[in-house]
C-alpha cells in the first residue's frame, strides 16, 4: 500500500526571496493568527503606528465535493495598507480563467476562488496568500473531487504536472473492506475482514456479540489475533493523530438522523478526512451540510459524522479514515420494523403516571424512547416494559410535574413517531400546597394491545411456517429420492444383555412453544395452570419432526411434545402410526423396558408408555424409534409452589397504615426456576412504577406502596405460578384517615317557630375506622359567623336545635369524627325558616316630596296590616320607563328605618317609579302600588343669586374678574351692564352652569363703574349690581405747613394728593413723633380734609409730622413736616458785619451693603437684600437682565428706610440672571448687581 505523506508548504509567488526583496526588507518574524491554521510572516519591526500586516479573518473551508458541481473558496482579510490577495495550487497554476475565476465583493469583503463544473483533475492543495508592504498571510485549503461511480479500488488516475516536471502517480485511497459487488467469495474457514475493522473500534463488552455474528467460537485465538491488529492500527494512526478517544457507534437520534461520534487530536489540521461506507466513499461538506445527505461537523476535537433522511439501503460499515488510515468503524444495522400501533398523546394531572404504548410490527428487544431530544434510561423517574412476545412497549413516566410536559418519541430502527405529554396542575389541592402522589395512569393507546399483538404473532407464525414449508420443498426438489434403509438383521443378543443406544435423530431443531401440563386428575390431559382450558393429551401433541412423506414405509401420525407432570400422579405418552409395526422407547438415550414403574403396550398403530407414579428421576427425554422415524418429548417432574404455614399466618394479617405513609409487604418462598411472581390489588394486577415498587429475589418479594390513599385500601393477594400450577395468599391493606362527609341530603324533621330538627346519614367512607361523633354548626342567612351547637354521638344522625327566633332563616353543617379527625363538611342547600314564613302587607303608594337632577325624595305609610309580625324597615325599589326591570336600592339585610329616603342613584333627564315593601323577620313582604312617574330634573324657578358681592377693588395693571353664582331653572339668559351700558367688546363674559363669569384682562382706572348682571328665564328675571373699583397706590400728599393759633395747638395743613381727584375713596392720616417719646404714633386717620389740628403740644418739646394718603390700595409715601419745637418761636439772630454759614444734609445715593451671589436650588424661597442711602431719599428699581422687575408680581419688593430687600416664593429656572438695584435722587444715582444661579 501506498501511504501519502503529509502535504508541506512549496513556493509560491509572492512567498519566496524574491519577492521579498522586492520591499527591500529580509523575510521577518513569524506571527501567529487568531485564526488556526493561518501563517502570518511580519517584514518590519516594529510596525508604523496605525498599520498592520495582513491576517484572515475567515479562511477558506475545506471541500469535498462532487464531480461536475460547482466548487468556490471563501476568505475575508484585513491589513492596513489593504492586502492584495492571490490564490495558487501546489500541482499546476490556475491562470486558466475559463477554470478558474477570481472575484471580490466590497460589501461584505469576501475573496471567493470559484471553480464551475469541477473536475477530478483539480483535486489539490490550494493556498491563498494576502501581502502588504508589512507582511504576508498564507493558509492552505484541500479540494477533494468524487468521481461519479468512483470506488476506493478504481485505478488510479495522473495528477497534475508538477512544477519540476515530473508527473507524480497518485493512488485512490484503499481500504481493506471492499465493495460487496467487487468481494470474492470466501473460502472456507476464511473470516470477514469487516469482523475485524469492528472489533479493532469496539469496547470489550460487545466482542462476544461480534464473534457470534461472524461465527467465531475460538475466542482465546481472536483476542491474541486482535492485540496483533490493534499494535498495527495505532502504528498508523500515530502518523496523522495524537490522541483518539471516545468512540461512539452510530445510533438513531431522536430527530430521524443517525449519527457517530469520536474525539481525534490531529498533527496535521489540514490533513484530509475520508468516510466510506461498505467500501464506497461517500460524499460530504462541512459547509453544504444541510443540503446533501451527509454531513460530518467538527466541534474543537470532536467528530460528528450524521446522515439524514434514513433509508433501508443506509445499513450498512461506515469507517472515517484521515488520509489512508482507518480511525474508527461502525456497523448501522436496520431492522425491518414497523409501527402498527403509534404512541398517543397523554393528558396527566400533576403527581399521576403517563403511560406512551406502541405495538410493532416484528419482535424487537430494545427500541430507544427520546423525552424532549434525550435519551431515557430505565430508572426511578422512567419505566421501560417490553412484553413476552417482544411486541408491545411502553413507557411509563412517574410522577409528572409540569417540567416533564413536552414532545416523546420511540425509534425503532429507522423508524420513529412521537406524540406529546401535556401536564396539568391538580385544581383539586389548594394553592400553595403540593398535591400528593397518585396512583392512577394516564394516557395509553387506547386500544387492546394484547389483541393486536396476538394477531401480528400468528401472522408471523404463519408467515414463518410459509417460509419453512418453500425451502423444504425446494431441498425436496433438489436433493435425490430417499433410498428405503434396509432392515437391520437379527443379532445373537450376548450373555449380558446391554441395552442399545438411542439413535441419532435425523430431525431439524423444534420451535420452542410451551409444553403442556398433566394434570393430576387425570393421565391422558392436562390443564394449564390458571388457564381453564385442557391442554393436549400427554403424549400426545405437535409433533417434533420433520413433515413425513408418504413412502410406504411406516410412519408416526401423532408424536410426542413436551409435558409437566405432577409429582406423584401417572402420565402417559402415546405414538400413533400409520401401520402396525414395531418400536422403541429410550430416556435420554438408554432404552427403556417395562417395569420399576414404567409400562409399555402396544394396541395395533398405537404405542403407549405409562409412568404409574412420576418422581423427579422421571424428569428427562423420551424418544420413541420405529425404523428410520422417530419422535421426541420432554417430561419434567415437579409440583405446585408451596408456602411456609408461619410465613403464610404471618402474610395474612392486616396492614394498617395512616394515609400519606408507605405500606411494604413481604413473603419468602423456596427457590425454584421458572417461578412467576404477582401481586394483585382487589383482583387487578399491580405493575412496578409510579408508587409501586415490587422486589423479586430468589427466596422472597416484597411490595411496597408509596404515599397511600384511601382508594390503595383492599386485599392484597401475592402468587406463585409455575408450569405446575399457582398458589397464592393474601392480605388485607387498611388505609386509616378522616372520614368521609356525611351523606346528604340534609332533611328537615321539624321546624317551629322555637324548634328546628335535621337529620342526615352516616358517611359512605368511615376512614378505615369508626366514627365517634358529629359536630353541628349553625350560621343565620345573611350573616358570614358560623357558631358550633354541639355534638352528638355516632348512632344518632340527627339534631334538634331549640335557639331559634321565629321567622328567621339557618343554615347547618355537619362534621363526622373519628381518632383520624374532622370530615369535611355536610352543608343544608336552602336555608331553613323557624316557623312559618309571616310576610307584612303593602305599605302606602311612595310619594314624591321634590326631585331634582341628582335627588328624587320620597315618603310613604307603613302598613296597614303588619299581620302580627314587627316592621324591621323597608326596601326600595326603582323602574326606569319603558323598562321591566325592578332594581332594589338596598339589600334585605339593609333595611331602610325611616319611611322617607331619598334617592341620589338617578340620571338627569330620566323618569322613575318606585315601590316598597316591609321587612319583618320572615322577609320582605307584599310590594306596595309603584308610584307616579317622575323626572330626575329640577324644578322651574326664578333665577337668585348666591351670595354675591357688591363691591371689588382691583389694581390697575391686572386682570379683573367678578364671579357670579345663580340658582335658574330652566337655565337663564345672562346679561352684563356697565353704568347702565353694554360693555365693550374687550370685557369677557364666561357664562357655565349655575356660574357667570366677567373677565377684564387688563384694568385701567377706566374701567371703575358699576357693573350690573342680569339672568331673565321664562319663570322671572334678576338683577344684581356690582360696583368694581380700579385704582392704584396713592401718590404722596404735597408739602406739609404748621401753624400755631392757640397755646398747645398747631395747624397741620398740607397740598392734595395728585390722586384725590381720581379717587373718591382717598383720604389722609396723620402721625406725630416728639422728642420725649421718639415713637411714632397715629393721631388722625380718615381725614378728607386737607388741614388737622394737634392738640397737647408741649413748649420745649421737638415735634414732627408725616401725611399720608390712603385708599383701597393702601398707604402712600408720607409727606414728612418742618420740625416744630423748642426754637420754633425764637427770633433770629442777625449779625452785624458777618455772614452765616447753613448747614445741608442733601447728598447723592451710595450703596452702604451690596448684592451677594445666590445659588438656591429649584422650588426654593430666597431673599435678596442692599442697604441704599442718600438725600433727599432716592428712588429705588430692580433689574433682571436690564427688564425692570418693580410691576411684577412674581416678586416682592420693599423699602424700609433705605433696606431694599426682594423675596421669591419659589425659584424657577426662568428667575435665572443678573440682578440690578439703581437708586435715583435729585443729586445722582448709585447701582449694585449680583447674580443668582438656579439649580436643578
Amino acid at each position: 500500500m501506498f501511504r501519502r505523506s503529509v502535504v508541506t508548504d512549496g513556493t509560491a509567488t509572492g512567498q519566496g526571496p524574491a519577492d521579498d526583496n522586492c520591499y527591500g526588507k529580509e523575510v521577518g518574524i513569524k506571527k501567529k493568527s487568531k485564526v488556526p491554521g493561518v501563517m502570518i510572516t511580519q517584514f518590519i519591526e516594529p510596525l508604523p503606528e496605525g498599520m498592520s500586516h495582513p491576517d484572515f479573518i475567515r479562511k477558506p473551508i475545506a471541500l469535498t465535493i462532487q464531480e461536475g458541481k460547482f466548487a468556490f473558496f471563501k476568505a475575508i482579510v484585513t491589513g492596513d495598507p489593504t492586502p492584495t490577495v492571490t490564490w495558487s495550487r501546489n500541482n499546476g497554476d490556475v491562470s486558466d480563467t475559463s477554470r478558474y475565476q477570481t472575484k471580490y465583493d466590497p460589501t461584505s469583503n469576501e475573496h471567493t476562488f470559484e471553480m464551475p463544473n469541477v473536475m477530478p483533475d483539480q483535486a489539490d492543495t490550494y493556498k491563498c496568500f494576502a501581502i502588504n508592504e508589512y507582511g504576508q498571510a498564507i493558509v492552505t485549503v484541500i479540494l477533494n473531487i468524487i468521481e461519479v461511480g468512483y470506488k476506493k479500488n478504481k485505478a488510479p488516475q495522473p495528477a497534475a504536472e508538477a512544477t519540476n516536471g515530473n508527473f507524480k502517480t497518485v493512488l485512490k485511497r484503499r481500504s481493506k473492506i471492499l465493495p460487496k459487488s467487487e468481494q470474492s467469495e470466501r473460502k472456507d474457514g476464511e473470516i470477514d475482514p469487516k469482523f475485524w475493522e469492528l472489533l479493532l473500534s469496539a469496547e470489550k463488552k460487545d466482542y462476544e456479540i461480534i464473534c457470534t455474528e461472524f461465527g467465531v467460537t475460538d475466542f482465546r485465538w481472536m483476542l491474541k489475533k486482535l492485540n496483533e491488529k490493534k499494535k498495527e492500527r495505532e502504528e498508523e494512526q500515530a502518523e496523522f493523530v495524537r490522541n483518539l478517544s471516545n468512540l461512539k457507534p452510530i445510533q438513531v437520534n431522536a430527530d430521524g438522523t443517525a449519527s457517530f461520534e469520536v474525539d481525534m487530536d490531529l498533527i496535521e489540521p489540514s490533513s484530509s478526512i475520508f468516510l466510506y461506507k461498505d467500501g464506497v466513499m461517500v460524499p460530504y461538506t462541512k459547509e453544504l451540510g444541510d443540503k446533501i445527505k451527509h454531513n460530518l461537523k467538527q466541534v474543537g476535537k470532536k467528530y460528528i459524522f450524521s446522515m439524514k433522511d434514513l433509508m433501508p439501503d443506509d445499513a450498512g460499515l461506515y469507517q472515517l479514515d484521515v488520509e489512508d488510515v482507518n480511525m474508527f468503524s461502525t456497523d448501522f444495522k436496520i431492522p425491518m420494523v414497523d409501527f402498527l400501533v403509534k404512541i398517543q398523546e397523554v393528558k396527566a394531572i400533576e403527581r399521576e403516571d403517563a403511560v406512551f404504548e406502541c405495538v410493532l410490527s416484528n419482535p424487537f428487544s430494545k427500541i430507544l424512547w427520546f423525552g424532549k431530544n434525550l435519551p431515557l434510561e430505565q430508572g426511578e423517574k422512567y419505566d421501560i416494559q417490553v412484553s413476552e412476545d417482544k411486541l408491545i412497549h411502553r413507557l411509563v413516566v412517574k410522577d409528572c410535574m409540569v417540567v416533564d410536559k413536552g414532545i416523546y418519541s420511540a425509534c425503532a430502527g429507522i423508524k420513529s413517531c412521537n406524540a406529546w405529554l401535556v401536564v396539568e396542575a391538580d385544581k383539586e389541592v389548594p394553592k400553595g400546597k403540593k398535591s400528593a402522589r397518585k396512583t392512577t395512569r394516564a394516557g395509553g393507546s387506547g386500544m387492546d394491545l394484547q389483541k393486536v399483538a396476538q394477531e401480528q404473532q400468528v401472522k408471523l407464525v404463519k408467515e414463518r411456517e410459509e417460509r419453512k414449508e418453500q425451502i423444504q420443498i425446494a431441498k425436496e426438489a433438489a436433493a435425490p429420492p430417499p433410498e428405503t434403509p434396509p432392515a437391520p438383521a437379527p443379532t445373537k443378543p450376548p450373555a449380558e444383555p446391554e441395552a442399545p443406544k438411542d439413535p441419532e435423530p435425523i430431525v431439524n431443531e423444534p420451535p420452542v412453544v410451551e409444553p403442556p401440563v398433566v394434570s393430576p386428575a387425570s393421565i391422558t390431559t392436562a390443564e394449564e395452570p390458571g388457564s381453564g382450558h385442557p391442554t393436549e393429551e400427554a403424549g400426545v401433541g405437535e409433533r417434533l419432526d420433520e413433515p413425513l412423506v408418504d413412502t410406504g414405509g411406516p410412519g408416526i401420525t401423532c408424536g410426542l411434545s413436551d409435558i409437566y407432570c405432577h409429582r406423584g400422579q401417572p402420565a402417559e405418552l402415546a405414538v400413533a402410526m400409520n401401520i402396525e409395526c414395531e418400536g422403541t422407547w429410550f430416556k435420554d438415550g438408554e432404552q427403556l423396558n417395562s417395569g420399576a414403574g414404567i409400562t409399555i403396550t402396544k394396541d395395533g398403530t398405537s404405542h403407549k408408555l405409562t409412568i404409574q407414579t412420576c418422581k423427579d428421576d422421571d424428569s428427562g427425554v423420551y424418544r420413541f424409534v420405529s425404523g428410520d422415524q422417530s419422535t421426541q418429548g420432554k417430561v419434567t417432574v415437579g409440583g405446585v409452589p408451596e408456602f411456609d404455614p408461619d410465613d403464610l399466618h404471618k402474610f395474612s394479617k392486616p396492614v394498617i397504615i395512616r394515609v400519606g405513609q408507605n405500606a411494604a409487604f413481604k413473603m419468602p418462598f423456596p427457590p425454584q426456576e421458572s417461578l412467576v411472581v404477582s401481586w394483585f390489588k382487589d383482583c387487578t394486577e399491580i405493575k412496578d412504577g409510579g408508587g409501586v415498587k415490587i422486589v423479586r429475589e430468589p427466596n422472597h418479594s416484597r411490595l411496597l406502596l408509596r404515599d397511600c390513599l384511601r382508594t390503595d385500601a383492599g386485599e392484597i393477594k401475592i402468587q406463585l405460578k409455575n408450569p405446575f400450577g399457582s398458589v397464592e395468599a393474601t392480605s388485607k391493606l387498611i388505609v386509616l384517615d378522616r372520614p368521609g362527609p356525611p351523606e346528604g341530603p340534609v332533611e328537615t324533621a321539624e321546624s317551629t317557630s322555637s324548634i328546628i330538627e335535621i337529620k342526615w346519614n352516616p358517611p359512605k367512607d368511615d376512614g378505615g375506622s369508626a366514627v365517634t361523633n358529629y359536630i353541628i354548626e349553625r350560621q343565620q342567612a345573611g350573616q358570614c359567623l358560623w357558631t358550633k351547637l354541639g355534638d352528638v354521638s355516632a348512632d344518632r344522625t340527627s339534631f334538634r336545635d331549640r335557639n331559634v327566633m321565629h321567622g328567621k332563616k339557618y343554615n347547618y353543617r355537619i362534621y363526622a369524627e373519628n381518632p383520624e379527625g374532622l370530615s369535611d363538611t355536610l352543608e343544608t342547600a336552602d336555608s331553613i325558616m323557624a316557623g312559618i314564613m309571616i310576610l307584612s302587607g303593602p305599605p302606602g303608594t311612595p310619594q314624591v316630596v321634590s326631585a331634582s337632577k341628582t335627588c328624587i325624595k320620597l315618603t310613604w305609610t307603613p302598613p296597614e296590616d303588619d299581620r302580627g309580625v314587627p316592621i324591621i324597615g323597608y326596601q326600595l325599589e326603582k323602574r326606569k320607563k319603558d323598562t321591566n326591570q325592578w332594581i332594589a336600592l338596598n339589600a334585605v339585610n339593609e333595611p331602610i328605618e325611616d319611611v322617607k329616603y331619598a334617592v341620589k342613584d338617578v340620571t338627569e333627564g330620566t323618569e322613575y317609579e318606585f315601590r316598597v315593601s316591609a321587612i319583618n323577620e320572615s322577609g320582605p313582604g307584599d310590594l306596595s302600588p309603584p308610584s307616579a312617574m317622575v323626572c330626575a330634573k329640577n324644578p322651574n324657578m326664578r333665577p337668585c343669586f348666591k351670595d354675591p358681592e357688591d363691591f371689588i377693588v382691583v389694581r390697575a395693571g391686572i386682570s379683573a374678574r367678578v364671579k357670579i353664582c345663580y340658582e335658574a331653572e330652566p337655565p337663564p339668559e345672562i346679561t352684563w351692564l356697565k353704568d347702565n351700558e353694554p360693555i365693550s367688546p374687550w370685557i369677557n363674559i364666561i357664562n357655565t352652569e349655575g356660574m357667570s363669569q366677567l373677565v377684564i384682562p387688563s384694568s385701567k382706572r377706566s374701567d371703575s363703574a358699576i357693573y350690573t348682571i342680569i339672568a331673565k328665564n321664562s319663570v322671572g328675571e334678576a338683577s344684581f349690581d356690582i360696583e368694581v373699583r380700579v385704582t392704584d397706590e396713592p401718590k404722596s400728599p404735597g408739602p406739609v405747613e404748621l401753624e400755631q393759633t392757640v397755646h398747645g395747638k398747631v395747624l397741620i395743613s398740607w397740598a392734595p394728593s395728585p390722586d384725590q381727584e381720581l379717587d373718591d375713596r382717598l383720604f389722609y392720616m396723620v402721625s406725630q413723633h416728639d422728642s420725649n417719646t421718639r415713637m411714632w404714633k397715629t393721631i388722625a386717620d380718615r381725614l378728607l380734609t386737607n388741614t388737622y389740628t394737634a392738640n397737647n403740644i408741649l413748649p420745649g418739646t421737638e415735634y414732627h409730622f408725616r401725611i399720608y394718603a390712603k385708599n383701597d390700595m393702601g398707604l402712600s409715601d408720607p409727606s414728612q413736616s418742618p420740625t416744630w419745637g423748642v426754637n420754633s418761636n425764637r427770633v433770629q439772630n442777625t449779625s452785624n458785619g458777618g455772614n452765616s454759614t447753613e448747614v445741608c444734609f442733601e447728598r447723592p445715593p451710595s450703596i452702604l451693603v451690596p448684592l451677594k451671589v445666590h445659588t438656591p436650588p429649584k422650588g426654593y424661597q430666597l431673599y435678596m437684600t442692599c442697604a441704599v442711602r442718600g438725600c433727599p431719599t432716592p428712588t429705588v428699581s430692580w433689574y433682571l437682565n436690564g427688564i425692570c422687575i418693580n410691576s411684577d408680581n412674581n416678586y416682592y419688593i420693599t423699602n424700609s428706610f433705605g433696606v431694599c430687600s426682594m423675596y421669591i416664593m419659589r425659584v424657577r429656572p426662568n428667575d435665572s440672571g443678573e440682578y440690578r438695584v439703581v437708586a435715583v435722587n435729585s443729586l445722582g444715582k448709585a447701582e449694585c448687581s449680583t447674580k443668582l444661579i438656579v439649580k436643578d
